[in-house]
């Protein structure tokens, strides 16, 4: 699904913006990955993981959300993943 609207276009006109609490932007060849942390109006925090790529001539977004209460159960399995990648790539070496 390709997106051309930025984010803020996107928000129902009656919701108030999410504070934004961290920002990093990567860069890794034709992707950009933005990952933010926001509070929510409930004070809640939480992870957004957006990815931005150019595919022929339009631009395709690709989100996914990781709630406060959610983040250890995330970090612990992108942890088995990228050890899994990294112990591959000595194997093949």
């Amino acid at each position: 699904m390709a997106l051309t609207l930025t984010y803020m276009e996107q928000q129902p006109k009656d919701q108030l913006p999410r504070k934004e609490l961290f920002k990093e932007r990567v860069t890794a060849k034709d992707r950009t990955y933005f990952f933010d942390v926001k509070e929510a109006t409930n004070g809640s925090k939480y992870l957004t993981i957006n990815e931005a790529r150019k595919v022929g001539d339009k631009n395709e977004y690709s989100r996914i959300l990781v709630f406060e209460d959610q983040i250890p159960a995330f970090t612990e399995g992108f942890k088995k993943v990228y050890n899994f990648l990294m112990d591959t790539e000595k194997v093949a070496a």
